[in-house]
């Protein structure tokens, strides 16, 4: 595929987007708003010389937060621009930065969507985050001399895969990007791939950027008095779950007996908050929402907490003992392990955690982290790490240890940056 062909078939798609949008809506209703920005109309004053940096969803946008405070010192002079694909990113965005960043979404990638954007803001570069490679955005970006920086950026074996099959495209969008910082070795090695570049050409490993991002003050003592409310019981964590693993771990909870064990779930995405209220009504399992607990004790016979509420997980991690870190028991990939060890909570991890495949692997080689076969497998463990406070307390301090350990690569980033503002 070359890029005219794609940019057809975005074409022929994009009349299908405003049924997508309103479907979405109806779960979740923010889907519906800000329409106008998705096909490249703004409202946004531009008064500085903008920084453009991408954050599609939740994850990327909690991972940006030491990289934006360190270009707000470094560069205070200019305007920071947050751009997002989604509802719930663009709602983090506002939660941790408030009116000191501007926050869009991002337009599709189709030509006369991607042309209005950046005549509108005129970027004096753009940062894009992770996995985002828009083909006409870049090659824009790069008639008009807009310098394009991939950060933090990993590519899974699964997704170059993916990426592969689009053959020219992808090459020449690899080529464009005027540097890559990935998070690993291996993950630059696919990168290079992907482009089918030979030697170093601006693609550098500066570490990951959630390893620099540190669960505020605020929300840890919130953790710490959502803990005294759970009391003396034993918390279990299931953190950021997938569709049909929270089936799993309930049934497994039945075949093992841990005294008194308070189990808390939060879903990986919002709208699934009801669907797992839902599973926990049909099982008969006594279970309080997280959201009420503000307003209600916690009753005696409440076997498991349903976290449904957002930009807590570092609440949640700060008031369990052990963390299970979802989407890694089904394969989905896994989930970011790093905040959990942040705040050197022992961590359980299932066999399915390509999408962040070396801190995975790098947290079990340091003792911080533990793999699970199923669910089964999972709630052994936490059965056993209960009973040794030994073992628990190990497993805790070589969490705070890796988290430690790898940190740094904000600094990195914003060398790599002052090559191009």
């Amino acid at each position: 595929m070359n890029r005219f062909y794609y940019s057809v078939l975005l074409y022929l798609i994009l009349p299908l987007v405003p049924f997508k949008l309103w479907w979405r809506g109806i779960k979740q209703p923010a889907y519906r708003q800000h329409w106008g920005e998705r096909f490249g109309c703004y409202n946004t004053q531009v008064n500085k010389p903008v920084i453009w940096l991408h954050c599609v969803s939740v994850g990327e946008t909690r991972a940006a937060e030491p990289l934006i405070s360190a270009l707000q010192t470094t560069y205070p002079n200019h305007q920071i621009l947050l751009t997002h694909g989604t509802p719930t990113g663009r709602e983090a965005g506002e939660a941790l930065f408030g009116d000191k960043v501007d926050r869009v979404y991002l337009p599709y990638d189709v030509p006369f969507a991607v042309n209005n954007f950046l005549a509108h803001f005129k970027p004096a570069v753009a940062l894009m985050m992770e996995t985002e490679l828009w083909f006409n955005l870049i090659a824009a970006c790069k008639q008009l001399d807009i310098p394009v920086l991939l950060l933090n950026a990993r590519l899974s074996e699964k997704s170059a895969t993916g990426y592969a099959k689009l053959g020219k495209l992808a090459q020449e969008g690899v080529q464009s990007l005027s540097a890559v910082a990935a998070q690993t070795a291996d993950d630059a090695a696919r990168l290079k791939a992907l482009g089918n570049i030979s030697g170093a050409q601006n693609i550098s490993v500066a570490g990951n950027l959630k390893f620099d991002v540190k669960a505020s003050k605020e929300n840890i003592d919130k953790g710490l008095q959502l803990r005294k409310q759970f009391g003396e019981r034993p918390v279990f964590l299931a953190a950021s779950t997938r569709d049909g693993e929270e089936a799993l771990i309930l049934d497994s909870l039945n075949k093992i007996s841990i005294p008194n064990l308070l189990t808390v779930i939060v879903p990986r995405h919002p709208q699934r908050f009801d669907v797992v209220a839902a599973l926990l009504e049909q099982l008969g399992i006594n279970y309080q929402r997280k959201a009420l607990l503000n307003s209600e004790a916690l009753q005696a016979n409440t076997q498991v907490v349903l976290g449904d509420t957002m930009g807590e997980m570092s609440v949640y991690y700060a008031a369990s003992d052990i963390a299970f870190i979802g989407g890694s028991l089904l394969n989905y990939g896994g989930q970011n392990l790093i905040e959990a060890a942040h705040v050197g909570k022992p961590i359980l991890i299932g066999e399915h955690t390509y999408n962040f495949a070396q801190a995975s692997n790098d947290a079990v080689t340091a003792g911080a982290a533990m793999r699970v076969k199923d669910a089964d497998d999972l709630m052994q463990k936490v059965n056993e790490l209960l009973k040794s406070k030994i073992e628990l307390a190990n497993m805790q301090q070589a969490a705070l240890r890796f988290s430690d350990a790898y940190a740094g690569a904000t600094a990195r980033l914003i060398t790599l940056i002052k090559q191009y503002v």
